[in-house]
């Protein structure tokens, strides 16, 4: 077991994903990383990526050991501070919530709403005064590179709209979705939380890019989502994402100037962040 030390590989950028992007690194070399929230999901892999050094988080785990709620969210987001990465990008699977936006559709969104349950969603158990500025959960200029990137790739983004992350593993039933859809909600999914809001905590810039695999629930009749429908939907276009996760990963820029990098400034914390 390896703990962060200098002599670990850096990395400025991170990435969360899922199968599909094990092996989108060059000059990938592998490590494990202890925090004091336990091992991450699996070793991370750093390597090279449009001319910037990456750490990559297999979301589940390689073997997807982990389901949603079961994810080690505070040990992933610890470990990739603690190579040297600033900014998280986070791809995943989703539902729509629309007819509007079809399977095969990429999401941007600007909001999340949070319908999970029994989740370690915060560092700062032990301090009462420390309240991270949450109005705006994701990065604005990783949303905005997202999106231009997205549409150099001629893949037309929705820009904006709000993710609501339910508990799983469970897919929605009708109900739930319809009255999700009510709410003005457009996106459902099920990792989006905590991981946003732990990479506020730590200071981090948070992006993610939401590939639409299937219409909810509640959009239409019929068997509603199947695993079968999100898996084939995804490998369908998993070659498309992951170009346009490479070009974000390329035109992020290197020096930061947005709020997410002073989310903590002024806070006494009550430990010492990696």
């Amino acid at each position: 077991m390896t703990t962060p030390s200098a002599s670990l590989p850096a990395a400025e950028i991170g990435v969360i994903g899922g199968s599909g992007f094990y092996s989108f690194l060059d000059d990938i070399e592998e490590v494990q990383v202890d925090t004091p929230y336990g091992l991450p999901s699996d070793r991370i892999a750093i390597g090279d990526l449009g001319g910037r050094r990456v750490a990559f988080v297999p979301r589940h785990g390689r073997d997807h050991r982990y389901p949603p709620h079961k994810i080690p969210y505070r040990a992933n987001l610890w470990a990739l501070r603690s190579l040297g990465v600033r900014q998280v990008l986070a791809p995943s699977a989703v539902g729509s919530l629309t007819p509007a936006y079809g399977p095969g559709t990429l999401a941007v969104p600007d909001q999340f709403v949070d319908r999970t349950s029994g989740r370690a969603q915060t560092y700062y158990d032990e301090n009462a005064a420390i309240h991270v500025s949450f109005a705006d959960p994701y990065c604005p200029v990783g949303r905005t590179v997202a999106v231009e990137t997205a549409r150099k790739a001629e893949w037309e983004p929705v820009d904006g709209g709000t993710l609501v992350v339910i508990e799983g593993p469970r897919f929605s039933t009708r109900a739930e979705s319809r009255w999700y859809a009510a709410q003005g909600w457009t996106l459902v999914g099920m990792t989006g939380h905590p991981e946003a809001v732990l990479a506020r905590e730590l200071a981090l810039c948070y992006t993610p890019l939401c590939l639409v695999t299937d219409l909810d629930a509640g959009i239409e009749e019929g068997e509603g989502v199947t695993m079968e429908e999100v898996y084939r939907v995804f490998a369908q276009n998993i070659d498309r994402l992951r170009a346009v996760v490479s070009d974000v990963v390329s035109s992020l820029p290197a020096d930061r100037t947005c709020p997410c990098a002073r989310t903590l400034d002024g806070m006494t914390l009550p430990l010492e962040l990696p």
